[in-house]
């Protein structure tokens, strides 16, 4: 039986469930998805969370605002987020393989043959490929989408069935109801424009994305056939329970 192929983009602020620590309970989460699911799916994961990793341990002598700085963070605190990665997915008998891509990758049509066949190597062999931006050299992440456009074009190169976005909410809700202490996700979506009056743009604590740059991904994917969905990934297992539609979330077709 062929599996069915999902790319699940998690954010800073998932990775550290609203705190100012990676937190190793929400990565061990899910590994335990993926082992769960690994019959039927396999996994390709574009994962921020290099910088909060980074403030973990270190302090540098100068303005987090600046670029070159959160630069220079990202480099020390890639490292550490591949090993917590590694350590709690091999723990549950998941090998785990970095990749570390730039926008400029998916302009060159050999670059981006080697990134699928690549990836297909290591998914085919049982490594489950670990995205990230190479923040080292490129700025595009860091200053304008929390890798959700970088999960969108890698989406797109590896034919994904699903394009699993992980949150702080669950999905998109309503214009009228952000405000309220239930508020109403909106659970399909066919026209963006529609969807586009909906969202405001709020950023997250620790991340540069809002919901705008969710959208933006979405069209991406829904442009190549490829459904969407905003997900809240602070719940446990939120990925199973999406699977099986029970909870709230916004399924982008």
């Amino acid at each position: 039986m062929t599996k069915k192929r999902i790319l699940l983009k998690i954010g800073s602020n998932t990775l550290t469930k609203e705190t100012n620590h990676i937190s190793r309970g929400k990565i061990e989460d899910l590994g335990i998805q993926i082992a769960a699911l690994n019959d039927e799916y396999e996994f390709i994961i574009v994962s921020s969370g290099a910088i909060a990793a980074a403030k973990q341990f270190v302090k540098l002598d100068n303005q987090d605002k600046d670029v070159f700085v959160k630069q220079a963070l990202a480099s020390i605190g890639q490292p550490h987020l591949m090993r917590i990665y590694n350590e709690n997915f091999k723990d549950l008998g998941l090998n785990t393989s970095q990749c570390l891509l730039s926008y400029s990758d998916f302009e060159k049509d050999q670059t981006k043959k080697n990134i699928v066949n690549t990836i297909n190597v290591l998914v085919k062999n049982n490594y489950i490929p670990i995205i990230n931006e190479n923040d080292t050299v490129a700025t595009d992440e860091i200053r304008f989408g929390d890798n959700d456009k970088l999960a969108a074009l890698t989406a797109v190169l590896l034919n994904v069935d699903i394009l699993i976005i992980a949150t702080n909410t669950n999905g998109i809700y309503t214009k009228n109801s952000i405000h309220d202490e239930n508020p109403e996700t909106i659970k399909l979506v066919n026209d963006l424009k529609s969807l586009e009056k909906e969202i405001g743009e709020s950023k997250s604590s620790h991340g540069t994305g809002g919901m705008q740059s969710k959208i933006e991904a979405a069209g991406i994917a829904k442009a190549a056939n490829i459904e969407t969905w905003i997900v809240n990934g602070l719940n446990d297992n939120f990925i199973l329970k999406a699977l099986k539609n029970e909870i709230p979330f916004t399924k982008i077709i």
